[in-house]
């Protein structure tokens, strides 16, 4: 899953992009609304961690922009915790929650996992196929209950199909929803990847749809269909 941080505060949004990271997740982080907005408008984010008070367009105006484009990412706003009409405003824009700072980082983490929730039509942070079961909250991953040791990019792979099993997932898709704006992101080292959590967590897990992509299924399943 890729995460926007629009946040003007150099040391908040630096702690709020390795706590995402080492939960999984691939991070941008912009520094003031202009950018913010660029990047909303030109990458295809998973959700956006959108504080409102920021320099050169403020965070309402940007929500605004995003949701008048027809952007539909989930957004978490930021406010001062003595601004509700902050508050007010940033749902009137398109927000889907808000936090007011100061705030816990574990609490930023479970809203957030609840909106990506949502957006993909799933009720816990837990995802189960076929004996596979993909824990988001904690970004580990089991096979018949045994934990399987992944990198980084392999769980946000893995967790994206998951987050969307059954569906036929193209290259790229892949590339823009796992990889940072920095990433290298080059469409073949998805092959790589795939390669790799096949040996894993079972060959028979991701099938490739020639020409289209790959989709996570459930190996039972698939055989009483036969």
């Amino acid at each position: 899953m890729r995460v926007l941080i629009v946040e003007d505060d150099p040391d908040l949004s630096r702690q709020l992009g390795e706590v995402l990271k080492d939960m999984g997740y691939a991070v941008d982080v912009a520094n003031d609304g202009e950018e913010g907005h660029f990047l909303g408008d030109t990458e295809p984010y998973d959700a956006v961690v959108l504080d409102l008070g920021l320099p050169v367009i403020d965070g309402v105006s940007v929500l605004q922009k995003w949701r008048a484009d027809g952007k539909t990412f989930p957004v978490l706003i930021l406010t001062a915790r003595d601004q509700w009409s902050e508050k007010v405003a940033g749902f009137d824009a398109g927000a889907d929650d808000y936090l007011t700072k100061p705030f816990h980082t574990e609490e930023l983490l479970a809203r957030l996992r609840a909106l990506l929730r949502r957006a993909a039509g799933h009720t816990t942070d837990t995802i189960e196929v076929g004996g596979l079961m993909v824990d988001n909250r904690a970004a580990r991953a089991f096979v018949d209950g045994m934990p399987i040791k992944l990198t980084s990019h392999e769980f946000r792979l893995l967790s994206y199909l998951a987050m969307h099993r059954g569906r036929v997932i193209s290259r790229t898709e892949l590339v823009e929803h796992i990889y940072d704006q920095d990433f290298d992101r080059d469409s073949n080292t998805i092959e790589v990847f795939v390669g790799r959590l096949r040996r894993k967590i079972g060959t028979d897990r991701i099938e490739t749809v020639r020409g289209l992509g790959y989709r996570l299924l459930d190996p039972a399943a698939e055989n009483n269909k036969k």
